[in-house]
């Protein structure tokens, strides 16, 4: 099973507000040779971890298939985030799009702290997954039997043994690509979500 966070805090120039770009990132990955997106996790909007005052993300979580290996997947990742603005200007920074290669199978590449959270991601699971509702809540969405191949926990007693004080809430669907406010050109190939599917 392969899974992908998406989310966002700053509006595009170009898509607009933070979920309708990653409506757009979803629809631009899913017309990339190789990848097809099975299933995605309603939206949920959440609070800055660690807490600071910029704005609330948008986060959801997507399962995909793909013919793409780890490392492959991670650098369409990093290409995609780029070409949609996405700027590294230091760690837990807000961004347009952030893309994170949560889990990949029971591969396991690096181990914790490998990841600062703004470097390359070559980390998987991702180092901070088990330690974040805003990843937990719509990675149950889609993979409620998942299971961290490293610790060994289920999701749901991951969920449980969160750090306290992590503020989430479910979004209502948009209606847009993927339950975004993002309106997919007429002609764009669709996958197998690109509505308001979700787990």
């Amino acid at each position: 099973m392969i899974l992908i966070g998406i989310g966002a805090n700053l509006a595009s120039p170009v898509h607009g507000e933070p979920r309708a770009t990653c409506g757009a990132a979803l629809a631009a990955l899913a017309a990339k040779g190789g990848l097809a997106i099975a299933q995605r996790s309603r939206w949920y909007k959440s609070a800055p971890v660690p807490a600071s005052d910029q704005p609330w993300f948008v986060n959801a979580v997507v399962r995909v298939r793909t013919t793409l290996d780890p490392g492959q997947l991670i650098a369409l990742l990093l290409q995609t985030e780029e070409s949609f603005g996405r700027r590294r200007v230091g760690k837990n920074a807000p961004r347009i799009l952030d893309l994170d290669l949560l889990a990949y199978g029971e591969t396991v590449i690096g181990g914790e702290g490998a990841d600062d959270g703004e470097a390359t991601k070559t980390t998987v699971p991702h180092p901070r997954l088990h330690e974040r509702a805003f990843v937990l809540l719509p990675l149950r969405d889609v993979a409620p039997d998942w299971r961290h191949p490293v610790l060994g926990h289920g999701v749901h007693a991951l969920i449980e043994a969160l750090p306290p004080g992590q503020q989430t809430e479910v979004m209502a669907d948009a209606g847009g690509a993927y339950g975004s406010e993002w309106r997919q050109p007429r002609n764009a190939p669709r996958n197998a979500d690109d509505t308001s599917k979700h787990g």
